[in-house]
């Protein structure tokens, strides 16, 4: 068709050569983290404090992320655990029945990752590269496998962190996750003032319905459709069979009893906090939303022993956060308790350059430009909101800008980079056996095609909310 020709044309050949550049001169995230800390801690003796108070703040704040962590790691393997169940297989193969023609599969592969990201971006990633599987072995199907691998990221670049999930709004919800320096600037913004704000809902309405659009229109036709078979890519279902306890010590780890003592308890759980408090607040907790996830997944996965292979094969997608996150706190510490000339921070002077470059009309264009440009060096919603919070949210308080849309401001263009930087790209492509090159194309005219969007409809919806003081427990 002419518009998938076009597509086929001169922006999916700049992608490719953008990420083909980014994927030879690009370091591993960490490297961007430490980068990140030098900066930081070079701007803080400038600033003009000392060295020890400069080591002092890192030391103090190298922990202070410590349960945050621990909620992002629990949260990336019950994602895993409950994509990769065998009544989520099931639906998959049912949904992989659906579409009728290649450029239709790919279309509603975008659909299913974005919808998918709104409750969990682990599942998304997980459950739309097992989808894009399944369709790829269909024999009556010719869909491009390099166009369907990046609309089932398009969760991940689009939506994610305007769900459930977003790292920031839950890690702005729970008081006992922030640190305290934070806390007393930003208070706690519940869900009703960011996810779930009228504005917010518009625009995902208006990303999944162009991120369908681009999708179905940019896939490539039956005739240039590169298969997974043409790229030597096995899709096949690996063909496992229960095993049978082999000793007397297995026994229970293949008995439901046990899955049902914990699932049991869990529920108990989830029952009471929904039964004595808000729902909006219940699922706001980062604790009450991960048990939700990690129950479920017992439950799906019913033995033990199933149970925890699958939680073994997530856990190689957690060492980044591991590792990471501890330097996000160091970093928010030497920017928010360092003090330089004259008793301020360096979030303090942040904050005023921003109040002096911007209005109140201009501060969420500025916010979302410098948060996209800066989620492609730092990946990670919630540690760079750690990063960023103390002197942009300063900035919004000082401009009487609404916090909660603040943070969705960060929260929308946050998610633009995520289509060109191949971080949180690779749990998916392991799965698919693909690399960055692949999909960077079809996601690079995504990019393209959202940031305008993204950045007027942010401007706009931005007039319709009246400032509100920071609520601090």
């Amino acid at each position: 068709m002419p518009s998938g020709d076009r597509a086929e044309g001169l922006l999916p050949r700049l992608g490719l050569r953008f990420t083909n550049w980014a994927a030879r001169w690009f370091p591993d995230a960490y490297v961007f983290v430490v980068l990140a800390l030098a900066v930081v801690a070079v701007a803080a003796l400038i600033n003009g404090a000392s060295p020890v108070a400069v080591a002092t703040s890192f030391g103090e704040g190298y922990w202070s992320l410590i349960i945050f962590t621990m909620q992002m790691v629990i949260g990336v393997i019950s994602g895993y655990v409950v994509a990769s169940s065998p009544p989520a297989a099931k639906l998959i193969d049912r949904l992989a029945g659906l579409p009728r023609d290649g450029r239709a599969a790919v279309a509603f592969i975008a659909a299913i990752s974005m919808l998918a990201s709104l409750f969990s971006w682990a599942i998304s990633l997980i459950f739309s590269a097992l989808l894009v599987r399944a369709l790829a072995r269909r024999t009556d199907l010719k869909m491009d496998y390099r166009a369907a691998g990046a609309a089932a990221y398009l969760g991940l670049g689009g939506t994610w962190a305007l769900g459930l999930s977003s790292s920031a709004a839950l890690l702005q919800a729970n008081a006992a996750s922030l640190p305290r320096p934070l806390l007393e600037i930003t208070g706690v913004i519940p869900f009703s003032q960011t996810i779930f704000l009228w504005q917010s809902l518009m625009i995902v309405i208006v990303l999944i319905v162009i991120s369908i659009r681009v999708s179905l229109m940019s896939a490539p036709s039956e005739e240039k459709a590169v298969t997974a078979q043409m790229m030597r890519v096995n899709v096949d279902t690996p063909q496992s069979q229960l095993r049978r306890p082999e000793r007397p010590g297995e026994w229970l780890e293949y008995s439901p009893l046990i899955t049902l003592v914990v699932v049991a308890l869990g529920c108990g759980w989830l029952a009471h906090e929904f039964a004595t408090k808000d729902p909006v607040v219940a699922i706001s907790n980062l604790n009450t939303y991960n048990l939700f996830f990690l129950t479920l997944g017992a439950l799906l996965h019913w033995r033990p022993r199933n149970f925890l292979d699958a939680v073994a094969q997530a856990v190689p997608a957690t060492p980044a956060i591991l590792i990471q996150f501890p330097l996000y706190g160091g970093i928010a510490a030497i920017m928010t308790t360092a003090k330089g000339i004259g008793g301020l921070t360096v979030a303090e002077q942040a904050a005023h350059a921003f109040v002096s470059l911007t209005t109140q009309s201009t501060f969420p264009l500025v916010v979302a430009i410098y948060s996209a440009v800066l989620g492609f060096f730092v990946p990670s919603g919630g540690g760079k909101w750690i990063i960023e919070a103390p002197y942009v949210m300063q900035a919004a308080n000082d401009l009487q800008v609404h916090l909660g849309w603040t943070l969705q401001i960060y929260n929308t263009a946050e998610a633009l980079p995520n289509l060109i930087n191949p971080f949180w790209m690779l749990p998916m492509l392991g799965v698919l056996g693909l690399r960055a090159h692949d999909i960077a194309g079809f996601t690079f005219l995504q990019l393209v095609v959202h940031l305008p969007v993204v950045l007027f409809l942010l401007w706009l919806l931005a007039g319709t909310l009246t400032y509100l003081p920071p609520v601090i427990p």
